[in-house]
């Protein structure tokens, strides 16, 4: 324990600076990450993380679904849900069955339920890799939301056929009547345990007496409790976190005050950003010993990068295919909901976007890792160091090479360089600030109109809303002012929530204006 600590808090000092040393050179922090523990793992003496993969998704998965669905557009996801169900689910499915018929004919001794095994790991894009790289170049919101979705959505479909794959190796049967029904058990129980246990969090949120750091600690510990909750019936976990993420992100302005929300929003980005770190270095940290796992099992080197390569380019074509049958299909069935676009080239772009953000990293290994290193029979599991060998290739292949060249086609092709013109969010942001101050103002009018006319303070607030800190007076502030100006704030964010009602508005834009409204209430408080 004393050996094995000094070194994981080393390894968090090495996620700090390659994450600085990321955007020094402008590219996504987890492409360094595994770089630099792929490097780290050849210095002699370091101690080997040992991790137990029952406890590889319990740990690292809850959380960061967790933060996914809270910072997700739950409005744009409910736009778009037929692109992002099939992607989530009929694509990862398509691309899954890709990688089962095609390994099973070209790998010696890999069977189909070893193929699907395989294909339900590698199958689900990443996330954190796709987010971090896309925020350096614009890209459509319809297609940023998508992608968002779809990385939801997608880890739960993987991942039951990973645990259906996993069964159909350890018994050699695979009886498709029980698999439809425990499928539909995994869906329709994970979303319902989600939904349940959100109501009565949120309602033990408004019931209990909590402040920031109580509420802050239980954040915490819900997704934890949803994901055990429904393991435990063998319902997914993944779909259980994610529902009830978003039943509680809509709703955390209900149960949750202003400094619960900014405290909390500080916690869970240092937590996320430590937890994809850690997992992203272990991924470079663990290919030492796949590849000793590899001599041991006497298969050569060179053939195991084949195979990974192998898996990577059914992998970049099965999304290909994907995107451009479901932009097709769309265009026939569906026109009017099409994502927009301004041109027909832009339009035929877009699928090649979507299928070449398919960069692999933290599910993937979590899975791979998860493998028993054993059947219940005792005999050691097939393939398994192939298995690890090749995820490993997988994900290295698609954060390097889509990661890196991503953004290059973006900026190269300029496809998307006016993508803004049609939604100037600058100007949004300043149409909405504009109308928030003249609603706020006939609040005032209307409601405290006999304050208003000796109250020197609030005229002054009125007439100078970006100036109202510089006042030096402090008796312009007294308890019945103050409450006035939280009940002014509380408006304020109800007329935003009227207001992201509008499809066409940015939610992010309005998640800015609620946390500034935050950062005023706190400032109040603090008077």
């Amino acid at each position: 324990m004393h050996s094995i600590l000094p070194f994981l808090l080393a390894m968090v000092a090495v996620i700090v600076l390659l994450n600085m040393f990321a955007a020094k050179l402008k590219i996504a922090y987890p492409i360094l990450l595994v770089v630099g523990g792929l490097a780290i793992s050849f210095i002699p003496g370091l101690p080997v993380i040992k991790i137990d993969p029952d406890l590889i998704f319990f740990i690292f998965l809850p959380p960061l679904l967790w933060d996914a669905a809270w910072n997700i557009s739950f409005k744009e996801m409910k736009k778009w849900w037929r692109i992002i169900g099939s992607f989530a689910f009929l694509v990862v499915f398509f691309t899954a069955l890709s990688v089962a018929l095609i390994t099973n004919y070209y790998i010696p001794g890999f069977t189909i339920a070893l193929g699907f095994l395989l294909g339900g790991i590698v199958s689900p894009p990443d996330a954190v890799s796709t987010g971090a790289i896309t925020k350096f170049v614009n890209i459509p919101r319809s297609t940023s939301t998508i992608l968002e979705g779809e990385s939801l959505l997608n880890d739960a479909s993987s991942l039951i056929i990973f645990r259906f794959a996993l069964v159909a190796v350890g018994t050699g049967q695979f009886i498709w009547q029980d698999a439809t029904m425990s499928f539909f058990w995994m869906v329709i129980g994970g979303v319902g345990i989600g939904l349940l246990l959100g109501w009565l969090f949120v309602q033990a949120h408004k019931i209990l007496p909590t402040d920031a750091p109580s509420d802050i600690a239980l954040t915490i510990i819900e997704p934890y409790l949803l994901y055990w909750v429904a393991e435990q019936v063998h319902s997914s976990g993944v779909l259980a976190v994610v529902a009830g993420g978003l039943f509680m992100s809509v709703r955390r302005l209900k149960f949750l005050n202003s400094t619960s929300r900014i405290h909390a929003y500080s916690v869970w980005e240092s937590l996320i950003f430590i937890l994809n770190g850690v997992v992203f270095l272990i991924i470079g940290l663990e290919l030492p010993e796949i590849v000793d796992g590899l001599r041991a099992d006497q298969i050569p080197l060179e053939k195991a990068i084949g195979y990974g390569i192998l898996v990577t380019g059914i992998l970049i074509a099965a999304r290909m295919i994907s995107s451009y049958a479901a932009l097709i299909s769309t265009m026939i069935f569906r026109p009017s909901v099409q994502p927009h676009a301004s041109s027909r080239k832009r339009r035929w772009m877009m699928p090649l976007l979507l299928g070449w953000t398919g960069m692999r990293g933290v599910v993937s290994l979590a899975a791979a890792l998860a493998i028993p290193v054993t059947l219940d029979n005792g005999e050691a599991f097939p393939h398994r160091n192939l298995i690890l060998f090749i995820t490993f290739v997988v994900i290295l292949l698609t954060l390097v090479v889509q990661g890196l060249t991503l953004p290059y086609i973006i900026r190269k092709t300029g496809f998307f360089d006016d993508i803004f013109a049609e939604e100037d969010e600058v100007l949004t942001k300043q149409k909405i600030k504009k109308e928030l101050k003249q609603y706020i103002y006939q609040f005032l009018k209307s409601k405290y109109e006999n304050e208003l006319k000796d109250h020197a303070g609030l005229e002054v607030f009125l007439r100078h809303w970006e100036e109202r800190a510089k006042a030096t007076d402090d008796s312009w502030m007294n308890e019945k002012t103050k409450v006035i100006f939280v009940e002014m704030l509380e408006v304020q964010r109800e007329y935003l929530t009227e207001l992201n009602k509008d499809s066409k508005i940015n939610e992010e834009i309005i998640r800015q204006q609620l946390y500034q409204i935050d950062l005023e209430e706190e400032r109040l408080r603090m008077i």
